[in-house]
C-alpha cells in the first residue's frame, strides 16, 4: 500500500511534533554521515529543537570552527567580526566602569579632589558623612550584641554558682558532713572541704576505718 502524502505544517501536538523532530533529525544525521563516507565530503549540521536543546553533527576529523573558517574563506563573509566587535564593546564598558570605581574610591580617601568644585566637594562630604553614621549605627548594634551575650553569658556563671552554694549549703545541714574553711571566700565557694565527721566511724568495721583514716578528707573543685 503506498504511503499517503504528508502536508507539510507545523504539528500541533505536541509529543507527535517532538516524535517527528527526533525520527527525522536521526534521519537527516544518518544522511549526512553517509555523504561523508561515500564522498569523502565534509558535513557540519547545527540544530536547535523547539526547547532550543543543541544537537550537531560534525564529519570526522574535523570541528565547527574549521568549517566556519572555511566556510568564510570560500564565500568572502567575516563570521567573527561582528562577535569580536561586541566584545570589544563589552570590554570597552567595563575599563570605563573600573576606571570610575577607582576614583571614587580616591575621592573618598581624600585624593583627587583639585577638579571638584565647591558645590561637588560639599555634596562628597555629606555623602561620606552619611556613610559614616551607617557605620557607627553598625558599630553600636555589634557592640550590644556582644554585650547582651556577655550578660548572658554572666547570668549563666552566676546560676551555676548559686546552685553550687546551694548545695553546699544543704550538704553543710547533714550531720554526716562538715565543713572545713581553708582560707577561701565564701562567696566564690573555693578553698572548703567537706570533712566526713568520725564519729560515724562506728558504722564501719575496724579494718574499713583503718583503711579510710588517711582519705577521710574529700575535697569538692567549685566553679567560681
Amino acid at each position: 500500500m503506498a504511503r499517503g502524502k504528508i502536508q507539510i505544517k507545523r504539528i500541533e501536538n505536541q509529543t507527535n511534533r517532538q516524535v517527528t523532530y527526533s525520527k527525522r533529525r536521526n534521519g537527516l544525521f544518518k544522511k549526512a554521515h553517509e555523504l561523508t563516507v561515500l564522498c569523502d565530503a565534509r558535513v557540519s549540521i547545527i540544530m536547535f529543537s523547539s526547547s532550543n536543546k543543541l544537537h550537531e553533527f560534525i564529519s570526522p576529523n574535523t570541528t565547527t570552527k574549521e568549517i566556519l573558517d572555511l566556510y568564510q574563506t570560500v564565500s568572502d563573509v567575516d563570521v567573527w567580526n561582528a562577535h569580536y566587535e561586541r566584545m570589544q564593546e563589552t570590554k570597552r564598558k567595563l575599563l570605563e566602569t573600573n576606571r570610575n570605581l577607582r576614583t571614587q574610591i580616591k575621592q573618598r580617601l581624600g585624593e583627587c579632589l583639585d577638579e571638584f568644585d565647591i558645590q561637588e566637594l560639599c555634596s562628597l562630604e555629606e555623602e561620606m558623612e552619611n556613610t559614616f553614621k551607617l557605620v557607627r549605627e553598625r558599630k553600636f548594634k555589634s557592640l550590644g550584641n556582644q554585650i547582651e551575650t556577655t550578660k548572658k553569658k554572666n547570668k549563666s556563671q552566676q546560676d551555676i554558682q548559686k546552685n553550687l552554694i546551694h548545695e553546699l549549703e544543704l550538704r553543710a545541714e547533714d550531720p554526716h558532713y562538715g565543713l572545713v574553711d581553708n582560707g577561701g571566700d565564701y562567696d566564690s565557694v573555693l578553698g572548703y572541704q567537706l570533712r566526713f565527721h568520725q564519729n560515724h566511724h562506728h558504722h564501719y568495721p575496724n579494718h574499713a576505718l583503718h583503711e579510710a583514716s588517711a582519705s577521710d578528707i574529700i575535697t569538692f573543685h567549685l566553679l567560681e
